[in-house]
């Protein structure tokens, strides 16, 4: 006896006996043919022995049927076909065989589908509304993720003419144009935009054209985040700033940085902060050997070093203001590569603390650099600034330190290079990035803004016209190992971040998508140090690279010795600006105190 339920498998052999005596009934009929059971009773037998041998198929879950379920089933049977077509070919018409065989397909697909249906049709009350901008594969995903949600699925919206004023399981495909001229005055509860390969720039577009239309907007992450194995519609989120703003650089050269990390050890400075962490993470992305992760911020060194899961990755605590502790960490490791990133970089800050700015940012600097040739790194790279172009403030001009330093000790050794092409020995190509605002940096206004509109506002902007480039952290430090990888002495590889964003139309965003718009924004003044517009070139006469989105700036000429000399005199004298102005003579410092 059978206790419970009758087991699953049972029924699929109790569908195949009962289908098949209907089909041959009707066959039979329609043939006027008398019912010959001996020959439905080897059928049957026939299609029982191989829905039990090929592929599994009387193990099949109904309920949890797909495209290749209905495939399997018409293989299996098929099959079945060609077994008992020897058997009988003659003794009934071929015909008759055939068409027994389709009507057969066509009740076991049937009815595998209807069982499917309402098995699985939602229970749930639909109370929201919902839009898919995409009909591709993550949009069909979606659709059927959403049939048991409280989400009723109202239109899909695709830019493929193809596909307009067609349908998806009656869902209506519709161009951008036509949902709006439906919509008018209305308004849905929700738009996904699932298009996980699509440009931010495109993103941005929709979200211009749509976004009045919904009371919220949610996006796929791109490929490269998407999580397999887990439900698309868990892995949506609210669309941000950052995705409205952010720029993909169209000449990312992947290789290229591959080929210049992989396998190598690299040590990198600043390694918890927002660059640093992230140079880290792209350096285990793209197969680094060992990473070497220096900072002096315990937690932000433990934070990282957490998230590195495949590289060999060794915490080193310590400050680069002391040259004689980075000596062992680099006599001990040997890095063939180092990614400078640690640095003050708060302009308000650096403006209240100059001494511990410069003892830190170019001392700091300076040893890394030194101690760097003195252990044979084979390639050096400093993460620069915008606001060390024509800068305003202690920060800024500090960093251009750091570039004039960099760029004149880079040049002297690729030219030493250059004589050396024939000995063993290399010396170490020394090269520095410069860019703008990365979106979402500790620093930035980004975090600064959000706090300020969960405490319900105000938002707190120092100028109606401010504007600054901003870009994402993960381009920007791809960018940056590029510029590395390509860099062979002296360069200041400047990365195109595009054109700058009002600061006040960020807030104004910002407050859009939180759908608060009703927080005012308050503008405080420009802060101590702090300038309405930032520039990434001196001049104009920059060098172009093999890609369009990394440029060099023109070199600037100053001695070493003097250099080193005039360092030395900055540390030690009263008048600290007025130093500052003598090595950079376009310091221009603005108090707005």
């Amino acid at each position: 006896m059978l206790n419970g339920p009758i087991d699953k498998r049972v029924l699929n052999f109790i569908v195949i006996i009962v289908l098949s005596l209907i089909t041959f009934w009707w066959t039979f009929f329609i043939y006027h043919l008398p019912f010959e059971f001996k020959i439905v009773a080897s059928v049957i037998v026939i299609r029982m022995v191989v829905s039990r041998s090929i592929l599994h198929d009387y193990s099949l879950s109904w309920s949890k049927a797909s495209q290749k379920t209905f495939l399997i089933k018409s293989v299996v049977y098929i099959a079945g076909f060609f077994v008992y077509l020897p058997i009988f070919y003659g003794k009934v018409r071929f015909s008759f065989l055939v068409s027994e065989l389709f009507l057969y397909l066509f009740g076991i697909n049937f009815l595998m589908y209807i069982y499917y249906y309402f098995i699985n049709k939602s229970k749930v009350k639909k109370t929201k509304s919902i839009v898919i901008y995409g009909a591709g594969k993550a949009g069909i995903k979606l659709e059927s993720e959403f049939s048991n949600s409280t989400y009723k699925i109202e239109y899909f919206v695709d830019d493929d003419k193809v596909l307009q004023n067609r349908s998806i399981d009656s869902v209506e495909v519709l161009s951008k144009q036509k949902l709006k001229e439906i919509m008018g005055e209305r308004k849905y509860d929700l738009l996904v935009i699932a298009m996980p390969s699509a440009p931010k720039e495109r993103i941005k577009e929709i979200y211009d054209a749509l976004s009045e239309y919904f009371t919220t907007i949610q996006v796929l992450p791109s490929i490269d985040e998407i999580l397999t194995g887990r439900n698309l519609s868990k892995q949506l989120k609210d669309l941000s700033v950052e995705d409205l703003l952010a720029r993909h650089p169209k000449d990312l050269d992947k290789e290229k940085i591959a080929s210049f990390v992989e396998n190598k050890t690299i040590l990198v400075t600043g390694a918890g902060g927002s660059i640093g962490s992230e140079i880290c993470r792209q350096c285990e992305k793209y197969g680094a050997k060992k990473l070497i992760l220096l900072d002096h911020s315990e937690y932000n060194l433990y934070a990282v070093v957490e998230e590195l899961k495949n590289v060999n990755a060794i915490p080193v605590m310590q400050s680069i203001i002391n040259k004689e502790h980075l000596q062992k960490t680099f006599q001990n490791h040997k890095p063939q590569i180092v990614i400078h990133a640690a640095a003050y970089k708060h302009v308000p800050l650096v403006e209240y603390n100059i001494q511990e700015a410069i003892i830190n940012n170019i001392i700091g600097t300076k040893n890394v650099i030194d101690v760097s040739i003195e252990n044979d790194v084979e390639k050096f790279v400093i993460i620069s600034t915008d606001k060390a172009v024509r800068p305003t403030n202690v920060m800024g001009t500090t960093k251009r330190i750091c570039e004039l330093y960099a760029q004149n000790k880079g040049t002297a050794f690729a030219k030493q290079n250059i004589s050396l092409e024939n000995s063993n020995k290399k010396s170490t190509d020394i090269v520095a990035v410069r860019f703008g605002n990365v979106l979402g940096s500790s620093g930035s206004v980004i975090p600064k803004f959000k706090k300020q509109i969960e405490e319900g506002g105000p938002i707190t902007v120092t100028h109606p016209d401010i504007t600054r480039y901003f870009m994402l952290i993960p381009e920007a430090c791809e960018l940056v190992l590029q510029a590395g990888a390509i860099g062979t002495g002296g360069e200041i590889f400047i990365l195109d971040m595009g054109e700058p964003i009002k600061i006040v139309d960020l807030a104004k965003k910002m407050l859009e998508l939180s759908g608060q718009d009703d927080i005012e924004i308050v503008f405080s003044g420009l802060r101590p140090g702090e300038k309405l517009y930032e520039e990434l070139l001196i001049d104009e006469s920059d060098a172009k690279t093999e890609y369009e989105s990394i440029t060099i700036a023109k070199a600037t000429a100053y001695d070493l010795e003097k250099l080193d000399k005039d360092i030395e005199e900055l540390l030690m004298c009263e008048d600290k600006l007025g130093k500052l102005k003598e090595i950079v003579p376009e310091f221009n410092h603005q108090t707005n105190l």
